[in-house]
């Protein structure tokens, strides 16, 4: 009984700083980024019935819009909010899918803890679950990103490629872990660089190529709904035309990315090469396969962002925790509870100091803009009305605009204008930071800036921090919401 106890309680003691650092405020850090206003425009688009895939890119798969629909769905969202054309209103659109981000945050802490214990030990699974709890840059899990929604179906996969070694229902779990792998890339398709890692240690564990084969066929299966759908609607060409282009897009360096990581978690990645390292030295295959090949592979794509790492974070997480705790194992056994306690408690009195100076700020001054939109445009719902005012921005605000207030004259984001042209003469326009810094897209974009006049700004708090001062350099990535300028024709 004894030892049951202190089992939950190594359990409980991450889960419990995860909940506090997954979800306290957590619509005043980070602020709104514009994917995450993408992710809601589709998925808004689901619950009004239009169907899984709109008539944007097909940049990445639809399990992602399904999943945010299906789970807002159960709580009645939006109407259950009963909105209001109010400040509050708008954040409260924004907290209930920022939650829910938080929740699967939990969820990855948990299977971290339970991957690292069967795959290690207790210690192991221990130290790393926390240090995914309360290292700075998980703040990055707080965004309704897709990676985030993968994360728990590849990491539920992985275990269940561990657990099956000594289960006397492998071919039960064999499915269940392909299912999973499946539906994280169904979910995001840079998810199959980890089809190595699970099938690896589902093989270590087996000792079975046909159970292996069994698990390959939910794996390949569950993505092709994606170029199925495709063709059921007649658009596969436009499908390999759109994923070509997103291969090709801009690259945004990988020496850049990894320099963002180092200013975000500094300590975090040091661990995580640290224990990388240590890793290839003792082979630890499961390490090596989740980390290097997906290295390998954001270092020669065409486009990568910051918050890509998300995949590798608990890789890191129990790499960094493996290395530390064999270390200590080291130390004199007089000591080594002393030594291992007062280390554990440093790295987590650290990160979680770190993050809560980050998750108690409010920086986004992009609910305060949302809000002015709503109250001061009327729009008649008669269409093609000369009187209405067509509303240009990005995803962040149209999908509120479009499916919760229901006003017309709405352009879904405003890379719209490089296509069509607006729907009425007059136009009000968002000018955030995501949009000028795409204002070179196309001379659109350039003319409906130059063409309209401020008439009211918004600034957010991140404008308060030194961002060369650590953990603030966790700002540069939030400044979407730091200066919003409204702009109308006359």
């Amino acid at each position: 009984m004894k030892i049951n106890c202190i089992a939950i309680t190594f359990l409980l003691i991450p889960l419990t700083l995860s909940a506090f650092t997954h979800l306290w405020n957590p619509i005043g850090f980070p602020d709104i980024f514009y994917d995450e206003g993408v992710y809601m425009y589709r998925a808004m688009n689901v619950l009004a019935g239009h169907g899984p895939q709109t008539n944007s890119f097909h940049d990445h798969p639809f399990f992602g819009q399904l999943f945010l629909a299906g789970t807002l769905s159960i709580t009645g969202y939006p109407d259950s909010l009963h909105p209001k054309p109010d400040v509050h209103s708008i954040e409260m659109l924004y907290l209930v899918p920022r939650v829910l981000m938080g929740l699967l945050a939990i969820v990855d802490t948990f299977l971290i803890f339970k991957i690292s214990e069967y795959r290690y030990s207790t210690k192991v699974a221990f130290l790393a679950s926390i240090l995914f709890a309360v290292m700075p840059i998980t703040w990055l899990m707080r965004r309704i990103l897709l990676d985030s929604i993968l994360l728990p179906f590849l990491l539920s996969s992985i275990f269940f490629a561990i657990y099956a070694k000594n289960s006397q229902h492998k071919k039960l779990f064999t499915v269940l872990s392909g299912i999973l792998l499946g539906t994280a890339i169904f979910t995001k398709e840079t998810a199959f660089i980890m089809i190595p890692v699970v099938a690896i240690l589902l093989y270590q564990n087996t000792k079975s190529r046909k159970i292996l084969v069994l698990w390959f066929i939910p794996v390949i299966l569950i993505p092709l709904l994606w170029p199925a759908q495709s063709i059921t609607d007649n658009q596969f060409h436009k499908f390999v035309g759109d994923v070509l282009f997103q291969v090709h897009k801009q690259n945004n360096n990988f020496v850049n990315i990894v320099g963002n990581f180092a200013g975000y978690d500094p300590v975090l990645l040091i661990l995580g090469i640290t224990g990388t390292v240590y890793a290839a030295i003792k082979r630890d295959s499961m390490i090596l396969l989740w980390i290097i090949p997906f290295v390998i592979f954001l270092a020669s794509i065409g486009y990568v962002q910051y918050f890509y790492w998300i995949l590798i974070l608990p890789a890191f997480c129990i790499a960094s925790s493996k290395f530390i705790i064999d270390r200590l194992e080291t130390v004199k056994k007089n000591n080594q509870r002393i030594v291992t306690f007062s280390i554990i408690a440093n790295i987590c009195i650290f990160g979680f100091t770190m993050s809560t100076l980050l998750i108690t700020t409010n920086i986004s001054g992009q609910f305060e803009a949302a809000a002015y939109v709503i109250q001061n445009v009327h729009n008649s719902n008669i269409p093609k009305d000369s009187n209405n005012t067509t509303i240009i921005s990005s995803p962040v605000y149209s999908w509120l605009f479009t499916y919760v207030y229901k006003m017309p004259d709405v352009a879904p984001d405003y890379r719209y204008l490089l296509f069509y042209p607006a729907y009425t003469e007059k136009i009000l326009l968002i000018s955030d930071t995501h949009f000028r810094e795409n204002i070179n897209a196309g001379k659109q974009l350039q003319d409906v800036y130059n063409h309209t006049f401020p008439i009211k700004k918004f600034y957010g708090g991140v404008l308060k921090y030194d961002i060369a001062e650590y953990p603030f350099t966790n700002m540069v990535p939030n400044y979407e919401g730091s200066e919003i300028e409204i702009r109308e024709n006359k």
